[in-house]
């Protein structure tokens, strides 16, 4: 696999796994008042891409969805058709700015990415050109 084979590989990976994560993040803030919602997390799991010979990663994929773990918080509302008797009910363990905050980092990565794909891929149509010549 070229040079240019890769980056554009290594760029898609990264552009697929970002956009897994940021479909999670959405889910989360989607249901952040969602009572007894866990928090969904995607970790990034280091891949060889087919054909590219190399020892070391060369690539990432999101892996299994986890589910924060985190106690869910007790709220009271007495009125709440879930509460119990004593007038608590378990709420998401959602936090909207930490959600925030990975949806904008998740998206910063993946336009990385996507420069990098498109400089990859001029690059490589530039090449196609010359050798066309």
């Amino acid at each position: 696999m070229s040079s240019l084979e890769s980056t554009l590989a290594l760029s898609a990976s990264g552009m697929q796994a970002q956009a897994t994560r940021l479909r999670h993040v959405s889910e989360n803030i989607a249901n952040v008042d969602t009572p007894g919602y866990r928090r969904k997390t995607v970790p990034f799991e280091s891949m060889s891409l087919p054909g590219d010979g190399l020892s070391q990663p060369s690539g990432v994929r999101s892996g299994a969805v986890l589910l924060d773990r985190k106690p869910l918080p007790q709220i009271y509302d007495p009125g709440h058709i879930l509460a119990d008797e004593s007038g608590h009910y378990l709420g998401s363990n959602v936090e909207l700015m930490v959600e925030i905050a990975d949806a904008r980092e998740a998206q910063r990565s993946y336009e990385a990415n996507l420069k990098m794909f498109d400089q990859a891929r001029q690059m490589s149509q530039s090449l196609i050109g010359l050798l066309r010549r």
